[in-house]
């Protein structure tokens, strides 16, 4: 890996405490980054490098779902020894002068993170560039941007304008998290790398498709950003399309950034937002949390039917749904086998086959079959063929892993802008007048509304050991 420099703007907001400086944390932890480097992190909040040491050690002491492990005074010593801090106003020039003052010219190299509000874009891109902060003079310069890439189709198209104004399409790192995650990854290998299962994904044998993404809490202090999204943009726009792409996708020509993309894309194009279908809910309290409009009519869940007009698997039925302060917290897809019209044992009952590429929690892939139970009488139950990753091991992180890709140039988990707006173009059809009805209240700690199609309950009885 190069040595670089690279610039978190946004180092105080919210996204950075839970997720962007734990990762820092974990980088150095494991020794991800075998280069030199330094990192700046540029904030509002006027403070100098002590202040924000200890301002650094208030977020790793701080307990999240996110970051769990104890905290070695020793690894956070050497994180600050890489860590500096640049008070400044994003919008004034003088602020990227003072960043390029600090910038150390021995590292060539330049990643930009932005971890702010998307109104901050064109004045971060124009003061980059005319302080001579884009340039590319002996290394490489990239640009890691969160989602969400605008708020519907046309706002995304001019967000992507924007980038490739300053930044060509093989400097640009549209990061989706959930792209990072280890099973969401490992779908591939296991699809493409063995020969049994790829070869029943078609509509001979598979029935239909459940996507879910469960939580058992709600919104939290994100009502700010919440309030003006719902959880379909949230969730559905990107996490459970790419879920959808990657379980459905046909095969790539090569295990390429090129040809991987190529087939999520095609899979999501293929995409029928059979809008009709759609269900969308709120659970009992939310206007009641922080930053929310009491009269808002924003979903909190929702479910719909979709399917695929090409690829093997097209024409299969595809339920998705996802959701807060429901029942259990799962995220997962689930590809549920026809009953064959030939199985010998049908008369002592049992469900249908199941595979299931789980998320979270439990990380795991895992194969709903039926044996006999032991004994003397012959009875089937439910049992599971299971791959999970080891317990006690800590897995990279979505975000771990994906700023290494990006320090490396591998795009394969990211999303180009031909992707956001295939993303988008089905959402803005599915969500066409989703305000016109208010959401249905639910109960917080159920499924959600309810529904004509019934679903598998996500089981607590695998990789959970």
């Amino acid at each position: 890996m190069d040595n670089f420099s690279l610039v978190i703007f946004g180092i105080t907001s919210n996204l950075a405490q839970i997720k962007l400086i734990p990762t820092l944390y974990d980088l150095v932890a494991g020794d991800s980054i075998k280069s030199d480097f330094q990192i700046i992190g540029v904030g509002r909040t006027v403070m100098d490098q002590a202040q924000f040491s200890l301002f650094v050690d208030q977020v790793l002491h701080t307990p999240n779902r996110h970051h769990t492990h104890e905290i070695d005074p020793t690894i956070q010593a050497k994180l600050m020894s890489h860590l500096t801090y640049l008070s400044a106003d994003l919008t004034d020039i003088s602020s990227y002068q003072k960043l390029a003052e600090i910038m150390d010219s021995k590292y060539k190299n330049r990643m930009y993170y932005l971890a702010t509000f998307p109104s901050l874009y064109t004045a971060i891109f124009n003061n980059l560039k005319n302080t001579g902060l884009t340039e590319q003079n002996g290394g490489w310069t990239r640009l890691l941007i969160e989602k969400p890439i605008g708020t519907d189709r046309d706002s995304a198209k001019q967000v992507n304008e924007l980038l490739c104004k300053y930044f060509t399409e093989d400097q640009i790192f549209r990061l989706d998290h959930y792209l990072g995650k280890e099973t969401l990854q490992n779908i591939l290998t296991f699809r493409f790398g063995n020969g049994i299962f790829e070869p029943l994904m078609n509509p001979q044998f598979v029935d239909y498709i459940e996507v879910t993404a469960a939580e058992d809490f709600g919104i939290g202090l994100r009502g700010s950003y919440y309030d003006q999204n719902g959880a379909i943009k949230d969730v559905g726009q990107n996490h459970l399309l790419q879920m959808i792409a990657l379980a459905t996708m046909d095969a790539p020509a090569s295990y390429s950034t090129k040809d991987i993309m190529a087939k999520r894309i095609e899979a999501i194009t293929s995409l029928v937002p059979l809008k009709e279908t759609l269900i969308t809910g709120q659970y009992a309290s939310y206007l009641s949390e922080k930053d929310v409009d009491p009269h808002s009519m924003h979903e909190t869940y929702f479910s719909f039917e979709t399917k695929l007009t090409r690829t093997k698997l097209a024409g299969i039925p595809i339920f998705v749904r996802g959701g807060k302060c429901l029942k259990r917290t799962a995220t997962e897809i689930s590809i549920i086998f026809k009953k064959s019209e030939t199985r010998v044992l049908d008369h002592l009952g049992g469900d249908p086959n199941v595979l299931i590429y789980r998320i979270q929690p439990n990380e795991g892939i895992v194969l709903k079959l039926l044996t006999k139970v032991p004994g003397h009488e012959f009875k089937i139950e439910e049992s599971y063929m299971q791959y999970c990753y080891p317990r006690g091991v800590d897995l990279p992180d979505a975000y771990e892993r994906l700023i290494v890709d990006a320090l490396r140039g591998d795009q394969t988990f990211f999303n180009d802008a031909v992707e956001v707006d295939a993303q988008w173009a089905f959402t803005d059809q599915l969500t066409q007048n989703l305000h016109q009805n208010p959401p249905t209240i639910y109960e917080k700690g159920s499924w959600g509304p309810s529904d004509t199609h019934i679903w598998l309950e996500p089981s607590t009885a695998f990789c959970s050991v």
